[in-house]
């Protein structure tokens, strides 16, 4: 079974370039010359330089000693929230920016949910000295309050997004009409593995130095270089896409990703794509959407500002079809406890995002002697208010 890329740009039926003539010259630039950058001496060398000594690679393979004794397994947790800017979006922007400077490009543009891509891009910018320009819904630059002062101290311009629901999907149709209109200087770095060929491809491969590193960190610590289960959160699906990519042909390797089913899957208040959604067309990719019968998106909601996308990279469309990845449903409340629990058991205070994986502990049963990994994507500071409200009760979940 073939679980990456074609050369047209799909993931079986999944995927694909639907794009308006005129984002034709961008996306072709982009498709014709991604691969060769990234295998170019020059750029491996640049990147591996960045992530070591700027990002602060490898991320630890930690094992969480008092969190696998109380769920009798063997837990280990891949400590993405420890890189620089607190996630594992640094890994992606750290590669395109290096690619949007080999294609002469000197400005930035990109969308972000949690803020979490939005600071990652503008750090990399900051550090190249090229301008940044990041959408962000209204909605998520109230609650996502501190990203939107670290992008502006680190000199890129937020525009709030007031259209739709004010969240990631709106973001994203800001950055794309931007793109349209200034398609010669300007690179847009999507933060995930959505949009239209080769940007699922593209992040995919740069952020799978996630397994990579994962490969030799287990045979260190348990002595073979797989897990038996990876566990990791999808919104978009891009921190999941690259703790499973040097595993999806190893079968002996069982996947679990996790959607934000929000107040629940069977509420109008979710974002549970893959478990409510059919496939349609949306920001240039045919992939899984939540939408109704006439074909409009249905807003999606989560209290994580990452993951309420109402669509799914379409990798994980194909994962999900041909039963390679399971896809569970994790709602707020099971999200926010897993988060407390790994907080007080550990001493790590996780974004809700990466709580989405953690909750799985709690729906599923592991062997005492299965190896579960799972892949901690990003650190609790940005949802820190979040936490306060729900100490103080002002949010009930």
């Amino acid at each position: 079974m073939k679980y990456t890329v074609d050369k047209k740009g799909f993931y079986g039926e999944f995927g694909g370039s639907f794009i308006p003539e005129a984002m034709y010259p961008n996306i072709e630039e982009l498709r014709m010359n991604y691969l060769d950058i990234m295998n170019s001496t020059d750029f491996k060398k640049e990147f591996k330089q960045l992530l070591k000594d700027y990002v602060g690679r490898p991320s630890p393979l930690y094992f969480a000693k008092r969190l696998s004794e109380m769920h009798d397994t063997k837990i280990y947790l891949k400590r993405e929230d420890l890189n620089h800017t607190g996630s594992h979006k640094i890994n992606n922007t750290v590669g395109q920016i290096l690619i949007a400077k080999k294609l002469g490009k000197t400005r930035i543009i990109a969308e972000t949910g949690a803020g979490q891509h939005g600071v990652a891009t503008a750090t990399v910018c900051a550090l190249m000295g090229i301008k940044c320009v990041v959408y962000m819904g209204a909605l998520d630059v109230s609650r996502q309050a501190p990203n939107v002062l670290r992008m502006k101290m680190l000199g890129t311009e937020v525009i709030p997004v007031e259209s739709g629901n004010k969240t990631l999907k709106d973001a994203t149709n800001g950055a794309m009409r931007d793109w349209i209109n200034n398609p010669w200087d300007t690179h847009y770095i999507v933060g995930s593995v959505i949009g239209p060929h080769p940007y699922p491809d593209m992040v995919a491969r740069l952020q799978s130095i996630i397994s990579e590193e994962m490969k030799w960190q287990l045979k260190k610590q348990v002595g073979r270089d797989y897990p038996d289960y990876i566990l990791a959160c999808v919104g978009g699906g891009s921190n999941a896409a690259g703790a499973f990519y040097h595993y999806l042909d190893d079968e002996k390797v069982k996947l679990i990703a996790t959607e934000a089913a929000g107040l629940g899957a069977d509420t109008p208040e979710t974002a549970a794509t893959l478990a409510i959604g059919s496939p349609g067309v949306l920001h240039s990719c045919r992939t899984m959407l939540m939408q109704n019968e006439d074909g409009q998106i249905t807003e999606p909601y989560s209290i994580s500002a990452g993951l309420d996308y109402p669509g799914i990279g379409p990798m994980h469309s194909w994962l999900h079809k041909i039963g390679r990845t399971e896809y569970l449903c994790i709602t707020d409340k099971e999200a926010v406890d897993a988060a407390f629990t790994l907080t007080q058991t550990e001493g790590i205070i996780p974004a809700l995002e990466s709580a989405h994986a953690l909750a799985v502990l709690n729906k599923k049963k592991f062997g005492k002697d299965d190896v579960v990994v799972i892949n901690l994507s990003g650190r609790g500071d940005k949802d820190m208010h979040t936490y306060i409200d729900i100490m103080q009760k002002k949010i009930n979940i």
